[in-house]
């Protein structure tokens, strides 16, 4: 490919990149008496009632996202609302777009925390970053559109499935497996910098010393658009795979300057390095030919019945959206809140404490949309079953099946090197 090539699609990516840092800001919290019929409640719960929040993009590079997880809450709140919503109370949500700038998030977290009894979304690793000193002392029960493990072990922030270094370390075990990747190999690893591209490292490194492979890093700002210098230093390095943590723009980069090169090689990213709307630009064959993705959800492809039944009623709640894994991603946690919210209930406890306590007595839940989570242990992830999938341009949300969700032995080894 040459310079105008290059150019050109690393224009046509810019949109999906991503970026932002981070800092903090404060918000109240405090708990009321119990409501008319006995139920405790606090900030967002009234008689009739329950108010949650979402900290999302809606305008800037992950405004895709942001508009298909906002969409799918809403067809639940919606679904839980015409069923009678839940502790006698309908759902409601506040939606605020931060456009994926932490100024804005930080402002935007002011303007609702006091208002709002939990958050079953917020966009970005520096977003909750900026926010977690503050979500955990208002007792906000947050699930997070992230999945650093830097994250882990506040009890009111809960990453739903795996975390990125978990994903990683499938990522090696499958390119070892099945890709003719074997002992004494180089394989490269690009990355973001900061917690989501330093903890896929932690992954990729491990799991390549215990095969006995070696990791040839790339460290990329979330600002570069075009890798061909990374391209060919791996290329130098004469590595056998690539691995990449960054967002679907770099992907694409990545995977067509690699082709158009001659590096050939299998490459993997996890969920957030991924969008089915790269099938339709110049990277779109080599992403086909060239890539995997290794996920804790299922494709929205799946002939899961839950996920069927759910991708059924988005399509017919909103006719000629794009359903895609913001959409299973976003349905699921809000599903998830749901069933802490009915526990919460059944303990006459809607207060901020009484939502993050129900939370954490769940120890194997299971709503049909992925894999069994645990949220009892704030300091390990939910779930450890990965999937591995891979871009197909005629599959609802772009992307097909390679290898149903499984739990390595190592994934456990690692988690347990983790604690000492």
């Amino acid at each position: 490919m040459n310079t105008t090539g290059r150019t050109a699609l690393a224009t046509t990516l810019a949109v999906l990149l991503l970026a932002g840092v981070g800092c903090s800001t404060k918000a109240g919290t405090s708990d009321g008496k119990a409501a008319a019929d006995g139920v405790k409640t606090g900030p967002g719960v009234t008689d009739d009632t329950i108010a949650l929040g979402a900290l999302t993009d809606l305008s800037g590079p992950y405004a895709t996202l942001g508009k298909s997880i906002v969409q799918a809450q809403q067809m639940w709140a919606d679904e839980t609302n015409a069923g009678g919503g839940i502790c006698g109370r309908k759902i409601k949500i506040v939606v605020r777009d931060h456009g994926y700038d932490v100024q804005k998030a930080v402002a935007a977290y002011t303007e609702i925390s006091p208002n709002v009894l939990a958050l079953p979304q917020v966009i970005g690793s520096p977003v909750v970053a900026a926010l977690l000193d503050d979500i955990e002392r208002d007792r906000l029960l947050t699930f997070p559109q992230a999945w650093a493990a830097s994250l882990l072990g506040k009890d009111a922030v809960q990453v739903l499935g795996t975390t990125y270094d978990l994903d990683m370390v499938r990522a090696v075990d499958f390119l070892t497996r099945t890709q003719g990747v074997k002992k004494g190999d180089r394989i490269g690893h690009v990355y973001f910098e900061g917690d989501y591209g330093g903890n896929a490292l932690e992954g990729s490194t491990w799991a390549a010393g215990k095969a006995g492979l070696t990791i040839v890093g790339q460290k990329i700002k979330a600002t570069d658009t075009d890798l061909s210098a990374q391209v060919t230093a791996l290329r130098k390095a004469g590595v056998k795979a690539i691995l990449i943590s960054a967002g679907p723009g770099q992907t694409a980069s990545l995977v067509g300057v690699a082709a158009a090169s001659g590096l050939k090689v299998p490459v993997v990213t996890s969920a957030p390095g991924y969008a089915p709307q790269l099938l339709k630009t110049p990277a779109a064959p080599a992403l086909l030919a060239m890539l995997h993705i290794v996920t804790a959800a299922p494709p929205v492809s799946s002939d899961l019945p839950a996920v069927t039944k759910m991708v059924a009623a988005y399509q017919k709640k909103y006719p000629g959206e794009l359903v895609d894994a913001g959409t299973l991603s976003g349905y699921n946690a809000a599903e998830l809140m749901g069933l802490d919210l009915k526990a919460a209930c059944a303990a006459k406890d809607l207060s901020r404490e009484g939502l993050v306590k129900a939370h954490r007595a769940q120890k194997s839940v299971d709503n049909g949309l992925g894999t069994p989570e645990d949220f009892s242990d704030a300091s390990r992830p939910a779930g450890t079953a990965v999937y591995v999938t891979k871009p197909d341009a005629k599959a609802t949300g772009g992307t097909v099946l390679v290898e149903d969700a499984r739990t390595l032995p190592a994934e456990q080894e690692y988690l347990d090197s983790r604690k000492q």
